[in-house]
């Protein structure tokens, strides 16, 4: 069969209107979930700072039961800590739901029945191997429970792999979907481990970053679900889009000193957990530096990009915003000795510090113009002899 050189590549099995994922009904319900997994991805992020800032860490002793006898608290025994700790565990059960709802639209959106219906078969086969797990590891004393959970994040891996491979039409937003979604059952399984190791401070440490990660991958999904599909193109001059890049690092950087300060101070999580170990003033200050160098580099490139009138200027504007909401909660909490509720600020204003970033970045490219793509469709009508660009 002959296609024209100007036709664009459609998959057999994608629904005939997968060019534009947000289209019609499936289209609207994804728009709204998607939504909803960014901001349920930054509210999980408060209320595990609730968790460390009231002390309420250990509030569910084990994994996944609250207590060695029970799923859920009991206030008599366990506290308001318990219940704390509990309504987070949940929080991620809705956090879950629906990144698994996003994935599951997004397939319908772009791939069709096909993909939805292998990615059921290998729910199936994950959840029976989990369980075979399970049921083989319980007699032996080991961690069952965990290691059900590897398996079926085995099968979550397994499932995107080969759903994404299969995708011809916003491949990108099936990889992002599934990366949230098994973000997210990692996760959990992070998060057992932080309780079992007694609050270790570098996997609480862990957990809060990947958890901040997760909000600029579900970020960055939203930005490609309403962005134009096809090649992309840089829509700015090198030397912005690597200062950009350094800004980026500069930002990396003093997230990375701030969790180290949190883990140093006297927000661990439980009363009787030991910290990092290092001298939380010391920190304090070198947390700063680099804060205060992103600040002015943010600023730098925001006047540049209003000069130059470059597509991510609007964004920019968000990011000043931010970071400078940002310094000034830093600069508060320190002079008001670490008050867990500016902590807790702070810990959500990075995540969407970060999330605004990241949207910045994926507007220094810009979908190729109409115009040179249909100069490029006649040129290769002309001359059979050039290949398209995939």
């Amino acid at each position: 069969m002959h296609v024209s050189a100007t036709s664009p590549t459609v998959s057999v099995n994608a629904p005939t209107d997968a060019a534009n994922p947000r289209s019609g009904l499936w289209g609207r319900a994804l728009r709204i979930f998607a939504w909803l997994s960014f901001v349920t991805e930054t509210i999980i992020i408060g209320t595990g700072g609730a968790v460390r800032l009231t002390g309420s860490g250990l509030g569910c002793s084990e994994w996944p039961l609250c207590t060695p006898a029970s799923l859920v608290p009991h206030y008599e025994v366990d506290g308001i800590h318990g219940f704390i700790e509990f309504g987070n565990r949940l929080m991620t059960g809705v956090v879950g739901v629906v990144a698994l709802v996003v994935v599951l639209l997004v397939l319908v959106r772009t791939a069709g029945r096909p993909a939805l219906m292998l990615t059921l078969r290998y729910a199936l086969g994950g959840i029976i191997a989990a369980a075979i797990m399970f049921a083989a590891a319980t007699p032996l004393g080991k961690a069952a429970f965990p290691l059900a959970v590897a398996v079926l994040l085995a099968a979550v891996i397994a499932a995107a792999v080969h759903t994404s491979r299969r995708t011809t039409t916003h491949r990108d937003l099936v990889v992002l979907a599934w990366i949230v979604f098994a973000g997210v059952l990692a996760q959990a399984l992070v998060g057992g481990i932080t309780v079992l190791t007694g609050l270790n401070p570098f996997i609480v440490g862990f957990h809060y970053t990947s958890s901040l990660l997760l909000v600029c991958v579900t970020a960055a999904f939203l930005v490609r679900l309403y962005a134009a599909p096809g090649r992309r193109e840089r829509a700015v001059p090198t030397w912005f889009a690597v200062l950009t890049h350094i800004t980026g690092l500069a930002l990396a950087v003093t997230i990375l000193f701030g969790v180290l300060t949190t883990g140093s101070g006297p927000h661990s999580g439980d009363q009787d957990v030991a910290r990092h170990g290092f001298d939380a003033t010391v920190l304090a200050h070198v947390h700063s530096w680099p804060g205060y160098i992103l600040a002015a580099l943010v600023l730098a490139l925001t006047v540049s990009a209003w000069l130059l009138k470059l597509p991510p200027r609007r964004w920019l504007l968000v990011l000043v915003v931010a970071i400078v909401v940002q310094v000034g909660v830093g600069v508060w909490q320190a002079r008001e000795g670490l008050p867990p509720l500016l902590v807790g600020i702070h810990m959500v204003l990075a995540s969407l510090s970060a999330a605004a970033y990241t949207v910045v970045v994926l507007h220094l490219k810009r979908p190729v113009r109409e115009q040179q793509t249909e100069g490029r469709g006649r040129a290769v009508a002309e001359d059979p002899g050039i290949t398209t660009p995939r």
